[in-house]
């Protein structure tokens, strides 16, 4: 299969991504040197075994000899052209209607992933990502096997739940907690932990205060119900995912397609051109070096604060040098025939327009700031 490198869409520590064609057909393309491509494959592996409406579409993968002459494994994805969540709630906050509407996607997502034995480990608005059908759940950088207790613990901290901030546990209850929190970021347009001086306080706040991110007192009483089963500190005690799609919040909600939502909601970006979709405003790693899951060497605090090192607080904002490995913002145009990971003959495209590519290095910014009523 012949297909064509577009421009560079993002750029990170060990990978790339581009925009490709093949056939007439638009996709993402994931790639890394193939020396260090151990991520990218797991990735891959994971990603390849999925098959759900509510996950993004893997599209095959190959390796190839570019211009460099280096070796690169390259992971195709299908190309979602409204971008991500949390591009959608930058322009100004969802409305609640909206943000169940979303969000009972997701949670048909994480049922499904759950069910597989999955867990996503780093549910944000920045990796939910919108297309004409609605959300999907994309970016398994950080993904793992429930069984797996090995595995490094990965996410984005100001997403992580209390048991993942400790270093403690990752499963299946830690990505409800993350759910809540993005479903806070959805409907306030900032972050689910506004109020913080530094890195540091916010972790110590999540790994070991009694708190839980403030629930917005504008909400609907179902709306504040259903955060509050996915905010409970006792990872037992949230709900799953089968249980939150039977929640009053997400059975009531009104839209029948996406392109209802987007024309009721002006925040909601049009085209990719309009919202720069491709930055990215925070960083997801794993964490397996700086938080042991049993090993108690170091102090609680100590951890912690090495966490909020390595990643810190979502600074809501894009650089053009800064690194990140979010990527996984596609779009399935009836692309077929990938191959199965063989030798391929990839190249760079100077046939393709620029108004076909999406342009990068666009600035995006969101307002951080208090969201919950005083006295609530």
């Amino acid at each position: 299969m012949e297909w064509h490198r577009g421009h560079a869409i993002g750029h990170g520590s060990s990978a790339t991504v581009s925009t490709a064609t093949c056939r007439g057909g638009v996709f993402a393309v994931k790639s890394s040197e193939l020396s260090q491509s151990e991520p990218l494959k797991k990735e891959q592996r994971i990603l390849s075994s999925l098959s759900s409406p509510y996950v993004v579409t893997y599209k095959g993968c190959d390796i190839t000899m570019e211009n460099n002459n280096k070796l690169l494994f390259n992971l195709f994805m299908e190309y979602m052209p409204f971008g991500t969540l949390a591009q959608a709630a930058r322009g100004g906050r969802l409305e609640e209607p909206a943000t169940a509407y979303y969000i009972r996607q997701v949670v048909q997502g994480l049922e499904y992933l759950h069910s597989k034995g999955l867990v996503h480990c780093d549910i944000k608005g920045a990796n939910i990502l919108i297309g004409e059908g609605g959300a999907k759940i994309g970016d398994f950088g950080c993904a793992k096997r429930v069984a797996d207790e090995a595995a490094a613990i990965g996410g984005t901290p100001m997403f992580m739940a209390p048991e993942v901030a400790r270093g403690e546990e990752q499963g299946c209850a830690s990505d409800i907690w993350s759910l809540g929190c993005t479903v806070i970021e959805m409907v306030t347009g900032g972050a689910p932990w506004p109020n913080v001086a530094d890195p540091f306080s916010v972790l110590y706040h999540i790994a070991y205060s009694s708190e839980v991110p403030e629930i917005p007192c504008f909400l609907s009483e179902e709306a504040k119900d259903f955060l509050g089963k996915c905010l409970r500190r006792n990872p037992q005690e949230r709900w799953t995912a089968s249980e939150l799609l039977k929640h009053p919040f997400l059975g009531g909600v009104c839209y029948n397609s996406n392109k209802e939502v987007l024309e009721s909601n002006s925040s909601s970006p049009t085209s990719v051109l309009e919202q720069g979709f491709w930055t990215c405003v925070e960083e997801s790693e794993s964490f397996g070096n700086l938080i042991p899951n049993t090993s108690f060497e170091i102090s609680a605090s100590g951890r912690v604060r090495m966490l909020s090192l390595c990643s810190g607080v979502p600074c809501w904002a894009r650089h053009d040098d800064d690194d990140d490995e979010n990527w996984i913002t596609t779009r399935g145009n009836g692309v077929e025939g990938f191959g199965n990971c063989g030798v391929g003959t990839g190249s760079a495209s100077h046939g393709v327009s620029p108004q076909e590519l999406v342009k990068s290095n666009v600035t995006g910014r969101n307002r951080i700031s208090g969201h919950a009523c005083q006295g609530h």
